[in-house]
């Protein structure tokens, strides 16, 4: 049965989609959405209990065995990433009935639920295959569904983010397929367990180290990796809410992962971090994207912005823990990969939320203004401490999950004895402290804005999926155990041992 659930798990999506260009009846598009998406947080979990207790699951299509066939293969890391993904993907779904009414004209609401539900498609897709050139066709239809997506914006200016967010996606489209080629040609199969093996076997040529460079180089574009982040503020600033909320909670976290499954599994570590010299060009990368995208942050005066720039930083502290080769590290990375995704979706949410009565009382503008935010803690209460407690996460604050996150990472740095990278992180999260802080100051203890006197509190259908994502900050703060040992075998996997 778990052998049938793999696949399920990426159908149930993806037959969904069509049915509600069918349907096309708003209430009916979102009910059948819903259904689609709690049924993959629940196969997910079932994958996962699966995988702890008996091992990798492997599912070949038409009975077609691996490498001949297409194989869908779960792991510890697979299955941990599909939580995340799936539990995101519920709360973005429970919030979109209100947020999309409010947003989307009533006759583009099925067309978007399609999308976002081909794009879910498309990150469980890449997620469990075990194909390279499945993981790129995948890569696509989440691609081309989130510039759908982005382009529905109310505003005019979503149109052009749309365009740059394609240009931009396409260019790291073609660096990876060119990579994928390479390796076709050098292996003559594109299964992932065989295609490691064979180029074990093989003599590192100018071929396999040109597809490594366009590989790893088409999934920074994809991941928004500093420097080749610039497409992405503009892009999730004038999405949807509900698309923000999706695609940054959870893309970068997909790209991510393909990129350490290139960089463990298919090429060894000591091909990538070796041969290659990988970390003395992701380091100072990762480095630059934890201050900068943190000092950028600070200055910004657009709340969306603000957030969005954390997200980059948050990029650079994945990209750092791996960059350790420790088994504390990449647990560190993979760590902050499951909290981050429940952070930025509360982070992002609250500001939904905030959105969504505001302008009901003033007229729509091209951004949340931090100086649009005087008083709104009296006005908002129960949507700004959902704001706080995914605030603090963020920060590192004991008690949340993004304490664990960070705390990890410290001890891994130690571990390695990386001193000069210690005040980094430091200063770095003190920078989240000053841009978070920024937002409460205004809210709690300026004078309420004359804009926002009748701004009530968001209503409950949105207020509902935002508390349980910042409860979910909360709980895995204080029970950690389940990541921790999850995240600690997916380490010791991407190492060479035993899932």
């Amino acid at each position: 049965m778990s052998e049938q659930l793999v696949v399920l798990l990426v159908i149930v999506p993806l037959f969904t989609a069509p049915l509600c260009l069918m349907v096309r009846k708003p209430n009916w598009v979102w009910g059948m959405s819903a259904v689609a998406c709690l049924l993959v947080l629940i196969i997910s979990s079932v994958l996962w209990h699966q995988c702890d207790k008996y091992g990798p699951i492997s599912y070949a299509f038409g009975g077609w065995e691996p490498p001949w066939g297409i194989e869908y293969r779960i792991d510890s890391l697979s299955s941990f990433l599909l939580v995340a993904i799936s539990l995101v993907s519920f709360g973005v779904i429970s919030f979109a009935r209100k947020s999309v009414e409010h947003e989307i004209t009533p006759h583009k609401v099925p067309q978007f639920y399609a999308a976002l539900l081909l794009t879910l498609t498309g990150f469980l897709g890449i997620v469990s295959t075990a194909d390279i050139f499945n993981l790129f066709v995948f890569f696509e239809i989440s691609a081309l569904s989130s510039y759908a997506l982005i382009s529905t914006g109310p505003r005019r200016s979503a149109l052009i983010a749309a365009y740059r967010y394609f240009i931009m996606g396409s260019i790291g489209a073609t660096f990876l397929l060119a990579g994928i080629g390479f390796l076709y040609l050098q292996t003559g199969t594109l299964n992932m367990p065989d295609l490691s093996s064979r180029l074990a076997t093989l003599e590192v040529s100018a071929a396999t180290k040109m597809a490594f460079v366009f590989i790893v180089v088409g999934i920074g574009l994809k991941m928004a990796l500093f420097p080749m982040h610039v497409w992405l503020p503009n892009a999730y600033r004038f999405a949807p809410s509900t698309v923000t909320i999706f695609l940054a909670a959870i893309s970068s976290k997909v790209a991510f992962y393909v990129l350490i499954r290139f960089c463990f599994d298919i090429f060894s570590f000591e091909f990538s971090f070796g041969s290659m010299a990988l970390g003395y060009i992701l380091i100072p990368l990762s480095l630059l994207a934890i201050v900068l995208g943190s000092m950028v942050a600070i200055f910004q005066t657009d709340i969306k912005f603000m957030m969005l720039y954390s997200s980059v930083a948050s990029i650079g502290y994945l990209v750092l823990g791996v960059c350790l080769l420790s088994q504390l590290g990449i647990q560190a990375s993979l760590i902050h990969l499951f909290n981050h995704a429940l952070t930025a979706a509360a982070l992002f949410m609250a500001l939904g939320c905030i959105s969504y009565q505001i302008s009901n009382h003033t007229p729509l503008k091209d951004s949340l203004k931090l100086s649009d935010l005087g008083g709104l803690g009296q006005r908002m209460p129960y949507t700004m401490a959902g704001f706080l407690v995914a605030g603090l996460s963020l920060v590192g604050a004991p008690l949340t999950a993004g304490f664990i996150s960070k705390w990890y990472l410290i001890l891994a740095v130690l571990e390695a004895e990386w001193w000069s990278v210690l005040p980094v992180l430091v200063i770095a999260m003190l920078l989240a402290l000053v841009y978070v802080w920024k937002v409460v100051e205004v809210a709690y203890f300026q004078p309420i804005n004359e804009k926002i006197s009748d701004v009530q509190e968001a209503p409950l259908p949105l207020l509902l999926p935002l508390w349980v994502l910042a409860a979910g900050c909360i709980y895995f703060g204080v029970h950690s155990t389940l990541v921790t040992h999850t995240s600690s075998q997916a380490a010791k996997l991407l190492l060479g041992g035993s899932s």
